[in-house]
Parts: structure tokens; sequence; C-alpha cells
């Protein structure tokens, strides 16, 4: 008969006690530095802009209008060139961090 994984995690940790090998260090004891925070962010901002771009192409499936007519709407709003061109800045930053940072990688 097999054995379950409860009793497969025993017997590894009672072998490594007896063995007296080292635990792996946990990631609270590394340092933090730029390779790392760059690799970080690398992978957050590449979640965001997969799920940025899944979220509006599935509601732009879905809304019952054409484009044209939300941006009109938003026109309507009358939002200052402070606010747009925070909106787009906000917009384009992780684009552009992602691009050059994975061009940075594949240099």
């Amino acid at each position: 008969m097999g054995t379950t994984a409860r009793e497969e995690m025993r017997r590894f940790w009672e072998r490594n006690e007896r063995s007296g090998r080292p635990l792996s260090p946990h990631v609270s004891i590394y340092k933090w530095s730029l390779p790392m925070a760059m690799s970080i962010s690398h992978r957050g901002t590449g979640v965001a802009l997969s799920l940025g771009v899944s979220l509006f192409s599935v509601t732009a499936l879905l809304l019952p209008e054409q484009f044209p007519h939300y941006l009109a709407q938003v026109r309507a709003l009358s939002l200052g060139p402070a606010l747009v061109c925070s909106a787009k800045f906000l917009l384009a930053l992780p684009f552009c961090y992602h691009t050059w940072n994975g061009i940075r990688h594949l240099v």
C-alpha cells in the first residue's frame, strides 16, 4: 500500500533532523537590492498590464455602445488638463517601465 502525504512529510522531517541539514533561509533575511526590487516591480507591472488589457477587452465586448459614445461621455465631463495628463501618465508609466526593463533584461 502507498503512503499518505502526511507520512511522507513526517519521514522527510525525521531524516532532515537526524542528518542535521540546515533549513533553507527565509525570505526575510535577504537584504533588499535594486535588482531584486526591479524584478519584483517588473513582474507586478506585467501582471497589472495583462489584467488591465484583459479587463478593458472584456468591458469593450460587453458594453452596449461603441467606443466613440464613451469617449464623448468622458469629454463631456470637462476634466482639467492636469487630471487628463496625470491619467495618461499613470497609464503610460507601467507600460514604459515594463518595456524598458524587459529590454534591459534581454541585453
